[in-house]
């Protein structure tokens, strides 16, 4: 009689590469989130930002990380109602971008779904967000186009007219 000691499969390579994760950015992220984003500031896609800024907001940001590499960023930034205002404190969403070799692999999509749940989770009664091109993933996650007016106004009148963005909203 012959036996065979059974040897388990070879993992695939899909399940030994680095599970992303979606996280809070730290200040010693500063760097990878400055680097992500130069690109993308370069392209006219994001508006200018010193690299200072992503050290002191750090808390503002999710970040997407698989192997040690952030991917991707979402900043959220949160405005209280102001005195007198009818409306609920609100947040605007900044600086999001993905890393072009993570393009199209549900980077953004993790982490809008992310920041959604965060802003829920918060009590935030409406996110906004400004976008030079097409909006399309904020679209398909429920924001709509809207008028600057209904945005924080401290957000609102930052915003540079000659980048000429569309202003998306998504209540909650």
């Amino acid at each position: 009689m012959i036996t065979a000691t059974p040897r388990p499969a070879p993992l695939s390579p899909a399940l030994l590469a680095p599970t992303p994760s979606v996280r809070r950015a730290r200040e010693e992220d500063a760097a990878a989130l400055a680097g992500l984003s130069r690109p993308f500031m370069r392209s006219g896609a994001l508006r200018e930002r010193p690299a200072s800024l992503y050290a002191t907001h750090a808390a503002d940001f999710l970040v997407m990380e698989a192997g040690g590499r952030v991917d991707g960023c979402l900043g959220l930034r949160v405005h209280p109602a102001e005195p007198g205002e009818f409306r609920g404190s609100a947040g605007v969403l900044y600086n999001f971008c993905v890393a072009v070799h993570s393009q199209g692999h549900g980077v953004g999509a993790a982490l809008l779904r992310a920041v959604v749940a965060m802003a829920r989770a918060q009590s935030l009664g409406a996110l906004f967000t400004a976008t030079t091109g097409d909006g399309a993933l904020f679209l398909r996650y429920g924001f709509a186009p809207s008028a600057v007016r209904l945005a924080p106004r401290p957000w609102a009148e930052s915003l540079d007219p000659r980048r000429n963005a569309r202003i998306l909203a998504r209540v909650l």
